[in-house]
């Protein structure tokens, strides 16, 4: 009987021994840690590998390593969350924790996250960085209303200038967009500046897109160069024309009260990271651009790009167009925003 106790004992340090061995150096986690470290979801739309989704990694990277492996983020490319609207919605219910998100889809959340897709704002990089950076009404405005959804706002990222691709003909003039049925966001300012050239606007879900241009529901889309391409467009239409008519940025948010639920010097370390990334990304996604204009000419894409008059034209009628929108985002934000725009020149 005794030499059975002492076997039992044996047994049982033995087994108490590994457990705890199991614990403090095996599992998953990364880095040899207990386990114990806060797992985070951040997911956008953007395809795989492309300049945003790199910086999505960057982001999660420098999260982990900044707070020695205690907050991993995972991220989720290509819509695997589901669309901005989507995200949107359960980041501000808490079932989603961040994203590189598009504020200008979120219409429908609220009307004014797409007040900075007011036509041609701004037709250049230069003027861009004065008014969709920094502290003017657009950027404030942005961080203001998407806190009011509980998203906190960590940074920003450029979505680029948006031009059209379609599969009918190339664009050059006003007058060249009459007829065509072009996919636009969800944006009461993009819509109408296409329907007034006499588009017809039709409001698809972006990961539904590739689908409606391959069978011919639409003839072509609204967005940004790099996106086209990415995300294979130019597949199925062999026009592309940089309009320049609207510059888009986004925002990099996560769940008000998952940030709060953060130490302080965590909270610091996710917002000096997000700016960090913004300037890592802005610059990467303008160096890229030619890049990608030589590659969608090289499989056979037609690229249009408009001179200084034509850019003008396509500017008057689309600036013309800015009264239209007073009830919906307010006439003294309007008029805040073309004192901005008068004080570039």
């Amino acid at each position: 009987m005794r030499k059975y106790r002492l076997a039992l004992i044996t047994l049982l340090i033995i087994t108490l021994g590994f457990v705890a061995a199991c614990g403090n150096g095996g599992g998953n986690s990364k880095g040899g840690k207990s386990g114990s470290e806060k797992k985070l979801k951040l997911g956008h739309i953007f395809p795989a590998d492309s300049v945003k989704d790199q910086a999505a990694e960057k982001f999660a990277d420098m999260i982990e390593e900044k707070t020695n492996g205690e907050i991993v983020i995972s991220v989720y490319p290509a819509s695997q969350l589901g669309g901005d609207e989507v995200m949107a919605q359960d980041i501000s219910r808490g079932t989603l924790d961040m994203s590189f998100i598009n504020q200008g889809s979120l219409a429908g959340l609220d009307p004014l996250l797409d007040f900075h897709y007011l036509p041609y704002i701004v037709t250049n990089y230069e003027e861009a960085d004065e008014l969709y950076f920094g502290d003017g009404i657009i950027p404030t405005l942005m961080e203001e209303v998407l806190l009011e959804h509980n998203m906190v706002t960590l940074g920003l990222f450029e979505n680029e200038f948006r031009g059209v691709s379609n599969s009918k003909k190339a664009i050059s003039t006003v007058e060249d967009l009459d007829g065509l049925t072009l996919r636009v966001p969800g944006s009461k300012a993009i819509y109408g500046f296409f329907e007034n050239a006499g588009v017809q606007a039709e409001v698809m879900p972006f990961d539904e897109l590739y689908m409606g241009l391959q069978q011919g529901t639409v003839d072509g889309q609204d967005n940004g160069l790099l996106l086209t391409y990415d995300s294979n467009f130019h597949e199925v239409n062999s026009y592309y024309t940089l309009l320049n008519h609207v510059y888009a940025t986004g925002s990099i948010v996560i769940n008000d009260e998952l940030f709060d639920e953060l130490t302080e010097e965590q909270q610091e370390i996710f917002k000096e990271v997000g700016k960090e990334v913004e300037e890592w990304q802005v610059k990467k996604n303008r160096e890229e651009v030619e890049t990608y204009i030589e590659k969608m000419e090289a499989e056979g894409v037609e690229f249009t790009e408009l001179t200084d008059e034509q850019i003008q034209e396509f500017q008057e009628f689309g600036v013309n167009q800015w009264d239209e929108y007073t009830d919906l985002y307010g006439e003294d934000r309007i008029n805040e925003l073309r004192e901005e725009v008068e004080a570039l020149n």
